[in-house]
């Protein structure tokens, strides 16, 4: 749901009261994160954490609205953002045909993580799921970074998806200001959060619902045009090598154009995130773990094959986007006016996404003293209203840097959370390998669903990921959001260490 910056001009809290046990000792073996030999538990978690009484779902009172029908789309739709529908045209292009190598390795990477998160969520249900992961594998300084990352990403595509929706509405509707739309914007999605986890989640479905029907006609048209059942078709896939070959670049770019294509599978990771709050969290996990593979390769990959099979990956008509020149050359009447919807859509989930996201990550920073405790508060409707709020005001901030200080300002917040996902998911897999080893040791029972190939493809995917983020660091392309990144992860765990000062037993 999210999308790369490439993609647009570029989807739950448990204080889990055990980063003292992370640091200085081993928790006992009934369940991490649960009561010390003493009794005590630090942080004194409450009754929403994992290993505490009367919630064993780890909620911490917020309201239980999620269906399993929200749960499956939230999932499917999750990894179907503007990135697939509009980036993947900027990777085809720096690739050729190979692109679909750069996004299987990407798409690669995406499905090893969300196995290694699909492990510890369905062993350890909590809200803010990965944080609290990270604060009971890596200590009180993992979660604190990886949480206060997250945060900033979701609320950087908060800020970018609403000047964006705004731009593809301000087609249509010239005589509106660009800055009244995204307002607009802003309001309508931050008032369904603000109303209910049940609203949030069923405008996510019927999103999801919208891109996976189009995705769906997408492949079923592509597929038939290829195969030469189209009128006026006959099967040929020459464009896979005709222009230059499969690779015409050379294997440079193929690999270079992971870290892009990295970037559009972010937001599969919302559905752990999301299982705090939903009727039957770990079956909703184990559900979005096991068909993230099925979307990767179908969504993504499948999707990639048929667009240059169709068009030649060197067409003029891919400037308009690659979905709509294939669609153009297959012969739908307004296809334009078509994508153009269904990225509207996309941008709209990611908005809805990015607010939900972001204030669920947050209140749980607050349940161990990382983020301000007001923050914490629920409306009547078990809603964390103030952390919603604070999600958006970044948002709004943005929008108006968008147009009063378009080059400098909001120049540097769009490059400033370019590699910050992948940090998030670095820290995900350095997690998981220490929660394994201790879950292993203290409680192999709750290991029902397993990361495949572990210790070896854990250490693969730590060691990919940090490769990418290389990566990043030397190439001429992306060197200026590594550095901009970067710099978010120094602030933030600047942020940590005055945080550790005030409060060193926390």
């Amino acid at each position: 749901m999210r999308q790369n910056r490439t993609a647009t001009g570029t989807g739950t809290g448990t204080g889990t009261g055990t980063e003292a046990m992370a640091e200085t000792a081993p928790a006992p073996p009934s369940a991490p994160g649960g009561p010390g030999p003493d009794g005590a538990v630090p942080d004194g978690p409450g009754p929403g954490e994992p290993g505490a009484s009367g919630d064993p779902g780890g909620n911490a009172g917020l309201r239980v609205g999620l269906k399993q029908r929200h749960m499956t789309l939230i999932a499917l739709g999750g990894v179907i953002g503007a990135g697939l529908f509009v980036g993947s045209g900027v990777v085809i292009s720096e690739t050729g045909p190979a692109s679909i190598v750069s996004f299987l390795l990407a798409g690669g990477l995406a499905i090893l993580v969300m196995r290694m998160l699909g492990e510890m969520a369905v062993a350890r249900p909590a809200v803010g799921s990965f944080y609290s992961y990270a604060r009971l594998a890596l200590g009180s300084w993992g979660g604190f970074t990886i949480g206060w990352l997250y945060w900033y990403f979701w609320v950087n595509v908060v800020a970018l998806e609403a000047v964006t929706g705004a731009t593809i509405i301000h087609a249509w509707l010239p005589g509106i200001d660009l800055w009244v739309i995204s307002l607009c914007l802003m309001v309508l999605l931050t008032a369904v959060n603000l109303f209910s986890v049940k609203s949030f989640g069923e405008f996510e479905y019927w999103f999801a619902s919208l891109k996976i029907a189009a995705i769906t006609v997408f492949l079923v048209l592509g597929l038939v045009f290829v195969v030469g059942l189209w009128p006026g078709a006959h099967a040929d896939v020459g464009n896979l090598t005709g222009h230059g070959g499969f690779a015409p670049m050379g294997i440079g770019p193929v690999l270079t154009s992971v870290i892009p294509a990295v970037g559009f599978f972010t937001g599969a990771e919302i559905a752990a995130l999301a299982a705090a709050e939903s009727t039957e969290p770990r079956r909703a996990v184990a559900r979005a773990t096991h068909s993230v593979v099925l979307r990767v390769l179908l969504f993504y990959v499948g999707s990639i094959f048929l667009i240059v099979a169709i068009v030649p990956w060197n067409s003029q008509s891919m400037a308009e986007g690659p979905y709509v020149a294939a669609l153009q050359h297959i012969g739908i009447p307004a296809a334009d006016d078509v994508m153009r919807v269904i990225i509207l859509v996309a941008v709209l989930s990611a908005l809805n996404a990015g607010l939900y996201s972001a204030s669920r990550i947050v209140f749980a920073l607050t349940r161990n003293g990382d983020a301000p405790r007001g923050l914490t508060k629920l409306s009547a409707n078990g809603v964390p209203r103030r952390a919603i709020l604070l999600a958006t005001v970044l948002g709004y901030v943005s929008v108006v840097f968008a147009y009063v200080s378009p080059d400098t300002v909001f120049s540097f917040i769009v490059h400033s959370y370019g590699a910050v996902a992948l940090f998030v998911y670095l820290l995900v897999a350095l997690s998981q390998v220490r929660l394994r080893r201790r879950l292993e040791r203290e409680d192999p029972g709750a290991l029902t669903l397993k990361m495949w190939g572990y210790p070896y493809l854990s250490w693969f995917t730590v060691g990919a990921m940090g490769v990418v983020i290389l990566a990043m660091a030397f190439l001429p392309d992306t060197r200026m959001d590594f550095a901009a990144s970067a710099l978010t992860l120094v602030v933030i765990l600047g942020a940590y260490a005055v945080r550790r000062r005030r409060s060193p037993m926390s």
